[in-house]
């Protein structure tokens, strides 16, 4: 049995770890409510957005060009952006989106497609490099004061590899002696996922699969059936516009949903950790009285036995 000196110090190591899990799980729940409230103001824009986009792509007539986003090709080559974090003691948070970005990876290269990764967090990242994964780059982690701005660096970096991708094809033979040369050297795309946990509450979060590029317009039989518009200065413009933003906004919106599902995973792990302190310091205070009361019951057996001995 150890000593009682040992179970007073791991009784108080115990307590000790135990005040940082319920801080942190306090910190997390407060971070949470700010999360889910941007989320909350965010959704409103996003499927407005969606649904103008729907209503404009929807109606590109067939001799007008295809815009770059919306174009699809043969997919040989993705581009895989998965969101993490760049902290641990956050349950299954981490595990769940590596576990699931390395599924998909294996998919794709069983069907014969080249996968390379962007990673958003340390976390993603350290786990792909292990495995010896293509990194193209590499972002630090969302966190809950996080801007439009930082979506916006993000979703601008992805739309120029992936158009980047699109004009090297279209223009590899245009004559001009470096240009070709030039327009090879970048990387080359035909689509472009972006995976991220989904926040449905405290205590769940869904991995979620988003085809980000090309862009596919949402709800075409219904937009196909309204009535058409004027557009000023024109539908391309519009699309020029309109296709980038959305990119944004989606990008944006994984971010927030990856910053609440993040919050609120700690938040469960770290109240599981504090209960599951709290039964082991009463296990151990049960230990501990128990051995303090043998050492008692020990010293007296000694005492009477050493006076029935002077007797």
């Amino acid at each position: 049995m150890p000593s009682l000196k040992a179970i007073r110090k791991r009784i108080t190591s115990v307590k000790s770890t135990q005040k940082i899990t319920r801080a942190m799980k306090m910190i997390s729940a407060a971070r949470l409510r700010r999360a889910q409230q941007r989320i909350t103001e965010m959704r409103p824009f996003a499927l407005k957005t969606a649904e103008v986009l729907s209503s404009v792509a929807l109606r590109v007539g067939t001799n007008e060009a295809v815009h770059p986003l919306l174009e699809r090709r043969e997919e040989r080559s993705v581009l895989l952006v998965v969101v993490g974090s760049d902290r641990g003691l956050a349950g299954g948070f981490n595990a769940n989106i590596n576990r699931a970005a390395e599924r998909r990876w294996k998919e794709l290269v069983a069907e014969g497609k080249s996968v390379v990764f962007i990673t958003i967090g340390r976390r993603p990242r350290d786990y792909f490099r292990r495995r010896n994964a293509e990194i193209l780059a590499e972002i630090a982690a969302p966190n809950e004061k996080m801007d439009l701005g930082t979506a916006d660096e993000i979703a601008a970096q992805i739309i120029d590899l992936y158009v980047g991708s699109h004009a090297k094809k279209a223009g590899a033979s245009d004559g001009e002696g470096e240009q070709p040369a030039e327009r090879e050297a970048g990387p080359q795309f035909d689509a472009v996922y972006f995976m991220y946990n989904e926040f449905k509450s405290a205590m769940t979060q869904m991995v979620a699969i988003t085809h980000l590029l090309p862009v596919d317009p949402a709800g075409g039989e219904e937009a196909g059936s309204a009535q058409d518009f004027l557009y000023e200065p024109d539908r391309t413009a519009l699309l020029d516009r309109l296709l980038p933003l959305y990119v944004q906004i989606g990008v944006f919106r994984g971010l927030l949903e990856s910053v609440a599902s993040e919050h609120g995973a700690r938040m469960t792990a770290m109240d599981a950790a504090t209960n599951n302190a709290k039964d082991m310091i009463g296990r151990l205070t049960l230990e501990y009285n128990r051995a303090r009361q043998a050492s008692i019951t020990k010293e007296l057996m000694e005492i009477i036995g050493g006076s029935e001995a002077l007797k």
